[in-house]
């Protein structure tokens, strides 16, 4: 007889939540039947006071929050145990205020792991300060992302990056040509990330294309699936060496009040 052993694997969860007190109850929803270990949320639009911490905690998860009053906002839960901060927000440029960066470490069965939160500036309209906003904003999480590579430990960098890597990861290229989101600045910013040593595992896993993240609200895109791919989760060689599967819970974003982002996940071994 051959004995067959099961080995656990740790599910870890980037879920754009698009305001936490609108989507509470999904949110909720979501840890009760999905049962991730770890989930990196963004877009709060709360304050740290006014987050729902406590229900958070009582449904299992410690957590850290970095929020901003009205939109913004990232914070990251780790299922039975507290999140311990290692960086909020990123250096580089003191004037910025905005609430989208959070670097933890969570002690796991397989060891401490660093994950990060991160709400990347969509940077429409383009051209103009916003859209320069967000490659400044990129060429400092890239710095970031070199010191947290040279730790040489397992690490994750999730979250709603704002950026669809390739055409493969849009229902329609002709309808994004134009937006930042898929401007060849942006995609350059992003494959600079790659370059440095980070696996992208859900487009390891898919690398065909055609699984979406996000849907709009507008022009029935979500009846139409008229989606991309825009949320990731940047595995360290590390962490790449543990991958088991990475996916999308898109059956989340079919109820009610739910947000246009997909929770997008990965298992490492």
């Amino acid at each position: 007889m051959r004995l067959r052993i099961e080995f656990r694997r740790l599910k870890i969860t980037s879920y754009n939540v698009n305001g936490i007190k609108a989507r509470l109850p999904r949110l909720l929803e979501y840890l009760a039947e999905e049962r991730p270990d770890i989930v990196c949320l963004q877009e709060l639009k709360s304050t740290d006071e006014t987050v729902p911490d406590a229900q958070v905690r009582e449904a299992g998860y410690g957590v850290v929050w970095h929020g901003q009053k009205g939109f913004n906002g990232v914070a990251v839960l780790a299922r039975g145990s507290d999140p311990v901060e290692r960086l909020r927000g990123l250096p580089g440029e003191p004037s910025d205020d905005h609430s989208r960066y959070l670097e933890v470490e969570v002690e796991t069965a397989g060891g401490p792991l660093v994950v990060a939160s991160i709400y990347l500036p969509n940077g429409n309209p383009r051209p103009g300060p916003k859209f320069d906003y967000k490659l400044r904003w990129f060429d400092r999480l890239a710095a970031r992302a070199q010191e947290v590579l040279a730790e040489e430990k397992p690490a994750v960098l999730a979250g709603d990056y704002n950026v669809i890597p390739h055409d493969r990861d849009t229902f329609s290229v002709r309808a994004m040509a134009e937006d930042a989101l898929m401007q060849p600045e942006s995609r350059a910013a992003y494959r600079r990330l790659l370059a440095q040593g980070w696996t992208d595992p859900l487009g390891l896993r898919y690398p065909q294309g055609g699984i979406w993240t996000f849907w709009d609200y507008q022009a029935g895109s979500w009846a139409r699936d008229a989606g991309f791919r825009i949320d990731h989760l940047l595995l360290s060689p590390q962490a790449a060496d543990r991958l088991a599967d990475a996916g999308v819970d898109k059956h989340h974003r079919d109820r009610e009040k739910a947000s246009d982002h997909a929770p997008t996940w990965v298992t490492l071994r």
